[in-house]
């Protein structure tokens, strides 16, 4: 059964994400956890956009929270997130990974350690590496990978270079990556 999935995404995130939230249903059996690189900059005029769209429960993510099913957590800008052992979330100002902080990749490595098989790790749009070894880790850890497919990414190199050095179990366009999730979803 999955408890959770982890999102990750940069350059195009915005919108490739509002590809993606707003088909969840209300009842969406699965915690999300987004992080989208916006630099310092705030994001909760996204989120309120995003929250208009859609029928899950969207917030940004604050730290010692209780990770609940059926909501959809973004990073705060200029902090990593991370699922602590006791599932709640932790937020971080360590150093920036790969230019970001966020990282996606400090992410999806910590939900990978906690979630393990029961992870769904979704890898997007954008312009450097991060998310590549996390993504690895999430795979490593027996989760579900689901890379977008780099032709219909509005850039490449993020899911190019996860694809360079793993083989996810799914290369998938953009439009059909909700549908996937979702699936996923309902299988347990």
């Amino acid at each position: 059964m999955f408890r959770a999935a982890v999102i990750g995404t940069s350059y195009g995130g915005l919108d490739a994400l509002k590809a993606i939230i707003p088909h969840l249903s209300k009842d969406f059996p699965l915690a999300v956890f987004v992080v989208l690189h916006i630099g310092d900059n705030k994001n909760d005029s996204f989120i309120r956009h995003l929250k208009k769209q859609s029928k899950v429960k969207i917030k940004e993510a604050e730290e010692k929270e209780e990770i609940k099913p059926g909501t959809v957590y973004f990073a705060p800008p200029n902090y990593h997130i991370l699922i602590e052992n006791d599932s709640t979330i932790a937020l971080s100002a360590d150093p920036k990974i790969h230019h970001s902080r966020p990282s996606i990749d400090v992410l999806f490595e910590s939900a990978a350690w906690h979630f393990k098989n029961q992870l769904i790790g979704i890898l997007l749009t954008g312009l450097n590496k991060d998310g590549a070894l996390g993504i690895k880790e999430i795979q490593k850890y027996a989760g579900i990978t689901i890379v977008e497919d780099p032709e219909t990414a509005i850039a490449t190199i993020m899911p190019a270079s996860a694809i360079e050095i793993m083989k996810p179990d799914y290369i998938l366009p953009l439009d059909q990556i909700s549908k996937k999730i979702i699936e996923l979803s309902e299988l347990y």
